[in-house]
């Protein structure tokens, strides 16, 4: 069913504006949100957990800082939602997974302490495909998440929970993790702004782990300087992150300001095939308009982007195989008894696993088994190798470089469940940028077949940021 129009929602920056100067108040910002979820969040379905009372608490102590003269911080009173593969100290965090059932985080993830220091106010826990593992978010243990522009096709995956609050209007912005394109992909089917950052721009203390040299955390939001904002707050080092990049990262929000004059836009020449016409269309469309604002387009090869898909299914499910194999039914979560510690193992698993986990487990368990390492998982970091180098290759060539986001638009429930590879084919432009470790962003770029919206992904080299940044508002600003 198609979704009833919405108005555009003022900008996250404009909400913490007013809510510090006293215009409106955290209180009302929250209500005007949890009356959007009380409406349709049973027919989306973009939550496994709304935190209704936890969040009037912290509007009301917000209001209470504003109150006494103080700044609540840069994101006072905005709403954010996060993707449930996140700890939240007394509060499930479950992946959307069985084995994970009553366990309750004894710690916050960085970014949960970093949001809550800005003034934001967490509205609840998004669905995502299980352990983060899928295109579609049709993999939860908990059901499915609806397309808010139309609830009978799959608003993507992994953070498709995310991606639905914000483009329903659940919450003002959203975080959720990009492994493979799990940012990206959603947004460009729901319609909104996803950035996977350059991986350790964000600290991934308190991410539970799918594949770590390839997780990283970023925003859902409405705009690019929404994004900007979100990136500016949860950037930076951690020290309780080894991965966490040690130097000071430069202000998004500037560089949105500077356009696009003179820059080098690349069209990539052996991209993959297999986006549909009305995708490639729009593609079109955008470097059209970088055009039109003052870039300079320009041919470039990345030779290794097609066996990104390749190389990437042996390496997540070889990290996943090590990081689920946590999951034993003894320290925490689902614990399936039986006759010895042996079996308690098998059953726990067997009852706690969804389908497509225990796939991507045995895979990479098999990748990483003697013998077949070096023939598999060890040809597959040769392929990442060159996949980053010719990356670089093509970055000294142009600044940034346009694709898809997703092959198709939105597509409708059940049509690729059957067959995973097809469900695969779905990060076919996303999943190199993980492999190199890069930054990558889609933006909302009109819409395509039956009105659905269509993404154009934004690519740069490492901490490019700023001039990827650049590039998508000039994209947005094209549309205005």
């Amino acid at each position: 069913m198609a979704a009833p129009a919405r108005a555009t929602p003022p900008t996250a920056a404009a909400v913490a504006a007013a809510v510090r100067s006293g215009a409106t108040t955290a209180a009302q910002v929250l209500e005007q949100h949890l009356a959007a979820i009380a409406g349709r969040e049973p027919e989306i379905h973009a939550f496994n957990l709304v935190l209704t009372e936890q969040a009037r608490e912290r509007a009301a102590a917000i209001d209470a800082t504003v109150a006494a003269g103080h700044d609540p911080g840069p994101l006072a009173g905005v709403t954010i939602a996060l993707k449930d593969n996140m700890c939240t100290r007394g509060v499930p965090t479950t992946c959307s997974s069985k084995i994970l059932d009553g366990w309750q985080p004894p710690y916050d993830a960085t970014v949960v302490n970093t949001l809550r220091d800005a003034g934001a106010v967490i509205v609840g826990k998004t669905n995502l495909d299980e352990f983060a593992m899928g295109s579609s978010t049709e993999n939860s243990a908990f059901g499915p998440t609806r397309n808010p522009h139309d609830t009978s096709r799959v608003p993507g995956g992994s953070s498709g929970g995310s991606a639905a609050s914000v483009a329903a209007g659940f919450s003002q912005v959203a975080l959720g993790s990009d492994t493979g394109g799990s940012i990206r992909q959603p947004a460009a089917l729901c319609g909104v702004v996803g950035v996977k950052p350059t991986y350790g721009y964000v600290s991934r203390y308190g991410l539970v782990a799918f594949a770590s040299s390839l997780d990283q955390i970023g925003p859902f939001t409405n705009s690019v300087a929404d994004a900007a904002l979100m990136l500016d707050v949860i950037g930076g080092h951690d020290p309780l992150d080894s991965t966490s990049i040690p130097q000071p990262h430069p202000s998004l929000r500037d560089a949105i300001q500077q356009g696009v004059e003179g820059l080098r836009v690349g069209r990539i020449t052996d991209l993959p095939a297999g986006a549909d016409p009305d995708v490639q269309e729009r593609l079109e469309a955008a470097f059209d308009a970088l055009r039109a604002a003052g870039a300079t387009i320009v041919d470039v090869e990345v030779p290794a982007f097609t066996f990104g898909l390749t190389a990437y299914y042996l390496i997540a499910p070889a990290e996943a195989s090590s990081n689920l194999a946590r999951y034993d039914g003894v320290r925490y979560g689902l614990r399936v008894e039986a006759a010895d510690t042996h079996a308690m193992y098998g059953a726990t698993r067997a009852a706690g696993f969804g389908e497509e986990v225990k796939r991507r487990i045995m895979l990479g368990t098999y990748a990483l088994s003697a013998g077949y390492y070096d023939a598999y998982y060890g040809k597959a970091l040769k392929v990442r190798r060159l996949i980053h180098d010719d990356f670089d290759r093509a970055y000294q060539r142009a600044d940034v470089l346009l694709t898809p986001t997703s092959p198709s638009v939105a597509f409708k429930f059940g049509d690729k469940g059957d067959n995973p590879f097809a469900m695969y084919l779905c990060d076919t432009y996303t999943i190199p940028t993980n492999l190199a470790g890069h930054p990558g962003m889609s933006v909302p770029f009109g819409t395509g077949a039956e009105g659905l919206p269509v993404g154009v992904q934004v690519l740069a080299g490492t901490l490019q940021e700023p001039v990827m940044f650049r590039a998508a508002a000039a994209l947005e600003r094209s549309l205005a």
